[in-house]
């Protein structure tokens, strides 16, 4: 009988810090569908593969799953019996999940009214002790890594190593599936764990000669909250793409040097270009992703255009959550769509079909 997959650890445990005794705490994370986009390379005229790494079809519905059942896994295995996060609203949900999972408790510090109704909704449900503060993530991570010397809780940041670990299995992935890693990975940067871990997988493969090349980085930022493109922390960012509302990512030395490195850079667009770009991607490709995703294809679409990146190239974005995580800006997009109200007769249902052909 064939064996069902388990999740990232068991399929990628020679390269990773656990041994034969470690209790593993998974929900069959990974595994997530590498799509060729077909359209819209049709659209903008353009001799490119395109490929969207949907990590939104992880467990909660975000990468961050990926992290978070390495860094729960060990927060366990040294006896922790509780966890502790700041979140703009993914990172929290997927505490929460794998706490549960676990038979810990998890705490989590989330900017008041700032993190979207679908995450909020998933960390209430997954029954997290959510703690609201008047103050931005980066205040709320300040604050964890302090109360982390005073009470018995493991923090689940990108901060702890393990979480890296994790996020690294995603470029194995594509690698794997591919055969070889693309010329240019491109994707959102936040608190920028994701980049480096990506970029952490992409060396680890291509030092053991399982692939011959590594791509280069492209980390694209809102322009509300674009620390990297400035060059120094944003004190108050602001964006509508909550998952990269940071001003002062916590893996800046690291994200540095993935782009460095690489040969790779960073860039910022407008709010309006990414939520155009997540509009494009529903429409045209039928993929939803959370509005912050979206920001890995406007800049790939704006640098192909550019010709910063050029034809004949082989991209890889990455999706990092979930068109469902955030379902009031999709609303908000949507507002000249919204359902129409007929009388339940044939006629009525045949008018509104041609009027609308």
């Amino acid at each position: 009988m064939q064996k069902h997959y388990t999740g990232l650890i068991e399929r990628y445990r020679d390269r990773l810090p656990v041994s034969a005794s470690t209790r593993i705490i998974s929900l069959a994370e990974g595994a997530t569908p590498l799509i060729q986009l077909q359209n819209i390379p049709r659209m903008i005229g353009k001799d490119v593969e395109i490929y969207v790494k949907f990590e939104g079809l992880n467990p909660t519905g975000s990468f961050k799953d990926r992290g978070m059942t390495m860094a729960v896994t060990k927060a366990v295995e040294a006896g922790s019996q509780a966890i502790i996060c700041a979140s703009t609203g993914n990172t929290s949900a997927s505490a929460a999940a794998y706490a549960a999972r676990a038979g810990i408790k998890a705490f989590v510090l989330i900017p008041d009214g700032k993190i979207a109704l679908g995450k909020l909704a998933q960390t209430l449900m997954y029954n997290a002790t959510i703690i609201q503060i008047n103050g931005n993530f980066d205040q709320g991570m300040e604050l964890v890594k302090e109360v982390a010397n005073h009470a018995p809780v493991s923090i689940v940041n990108s901060i702890n190593p393990f979480r890296l670990e994790g996020q690294k299995t995603a470029a194995f992935e594509i690698v794997d599936e591919l055969g070889f890693a693309p010329d240019y990975h491109c994707l959102p940067v936040g608190n920028a764990g994701n980049i480096s871990a990506y970029w952490k997988g992409y060396n680890e493969y291509a030092t053991d000669r399982v692939c011959g090349n590594r791509p280069v980085m492209c980390g694209y930022q809102a322009a509300g909250a674009a620390p990297f493109v400035a060059g120094h922390p944003i004190e108050n960012p602001e964006t509508v793409a909550t998952a990269i509302r940071i001003g002062n990512p916590q893996s800046w030395d690291l994200a540095i040097a993935a782009q460095q490195e690489s040969g790779g850079w960073f860039d910022k667009f407008t709010d309006q270009q990414i939520l155009a770009a997540q509009k494009m991607l529903s429409q045209f490709e039928g993929i939803f992703c959370e509005p912050a995703s979206a920001a890995s294809l406007a800049g790939a679409l704006y640098d192909l255009s550019t010709g910063k990146i050029p034809e004949g190239s082989k991209i890889v974005c990455t999706l990092t959550g979930n068109g469902i995580k955030d379902p009031e800006i999709a609303m908000q997009q949507c507002a000249d769509a919204k359902p129409v109200t007929i009388e339940a007769n044939l006629d009525a249902v045949k008018r509104a079909i041609l009027d609308s052909m």
